[in-house]
């Protein structure tokens, strides 16, 4: 038995309900879309403490694909297309009850910034494919899209529920021309729920978040990517009260079409999947709770995509959640 987790909630644990953003080789239009795999992870359907939380979130990734793998891109052809990002997450979040629906809402504002580095072996251009350039590459250092998010969370017990929503402002360092962008250069909307087991008599628990991101038309280039789904998990286990150790991993697949007068390799449907090990600490800050998470995926069973491997580094701050006894919960538990 833990007893320190009966008051865990995920005030201490925000950080792994945050971050998206685009980076160097994701799926859609030249290989980048909205949603970031490894987004969502452990307890992130578990209520958190209301207040004021910040997280920030080193990401680098390394990513190839095959050869002669094609990717469209503002009007031609990318081959054998690669890339490293080196990039931080960042926001606040504001956590509060809501009575009349025995939920607790959260509204989080996230922004990017980092380093992005984009290689290609050729690009290809006009209807009969001729080359204009050969193996070629680019680095960026920027700013990216801004990412608001909403959720709603509801406990009963050891179960917990999530509805989430969420959106890219396509503000960010983009330029159709360029092999390496911190933006998508478009809209998107991000829509899904979650759920999470966690018991913390025995510090076990499970989670898992579906989602579904519609694309908005990408207006310098006139292409449309496809609805993407993507589901995200999480299972790890408190060995003590404060030292976490799991697993984490992610699918995701492009369920629609791309559309558009670049879309010439035709749907262009895409597919990736990742696992890997995860483990965070908890600690005090002052009057708040500090969590640290570190977690990593070895992607595979790539389709219509780059894959390689990726790394998050997580610092959060949160409200610290009331002892046993000193204050009501938040909501109600059946």
């Amino acid at each position: 038995m833990l007893p320190h987790l009966k008051t865990i909630g995920a005030g201490g644990l925000c950080a792994l309900t945050l971050l998206l953003a685009p980076h160097s080789a994701c799926a859609d239009e030249g290989g980048i879309s909205f949603w970031l795999p490894g987004n969502f992870g452990s307890l992130a359907a578990v209520p958190g403490t209301p207040g004021w939380s910040w997280a920030t979130v080193y990401y680098h990734t390394e990513v190839s694909s095959a050869a002669g793998a094609r990717f469209p891109r503002g009007g031609r052809l990318d081959v054998g297309v690669g890339g490293q990002g080196d990039l931080a997450f960042f926001g606040p979040t504001y956590t509060f009850a809501v009575p009349g629906l025995g939920a607790v809402g959260s509204v989080s504002v996230l922004g990017i910034g980092g380093r992005n580095n984009a290689s290609v072996a050729a690009s290809l251009t006009g209807p009969l494919g001729n080359t204009i350039n050969l193996s070629r590459s680019e680095a960026l250092t920027d700013i990216g899209d801004v990412i608001p998010q909403v959720t709603l969370k509801w406990n009963r017990g050891v179960n917990n529920i999530m509805i989430y929503g969420m959106g890219d402002i396509p503000v960010g360092a983009y330029d159709p021309k360029r092999l390496a962008n911190l933006g998508i250069g478009h809209g998107a909307m991000d829509f899904g729920g979650g759920y999470t087991y966690f018991n913390p008599q025995t510090g076990n628990e499970l989670s898992g978040v579906v989602g579904f991101t519609y694309n908005f038309k990408n207006p310098d280039t006139q292409y449309q990517s496809g609805v993407d789904f993507h589901f995200d998990w999480g299972a790890s286990r408190f060995v003590t009260p404060n030292v976490q150790l799991g697993l984490v991993g992610y699918v995701m697949q492009q369920i629609s079409d791309d559309t558009g007068p670049g879309a010439t390799l035709g749907g262009f449907r895409s597919r990736i999947a990742g696992v890997g090990p995860q483990v965070g600490f908890m600690f005090p800050v002052g009057d708040m709770q500090g969590y640290l998470n570190i977690k990593g995926y070895k992607e595979f069973a790539a389709e219509n995509r780059p894959e390689g491997w990726n790394t998050w580094v997580t610092f959060a701050i949160s409200p610290a959640p009331p002892e046993p006894g000193t204050a009501k919960p938040i909501v109600r538990k059946y």
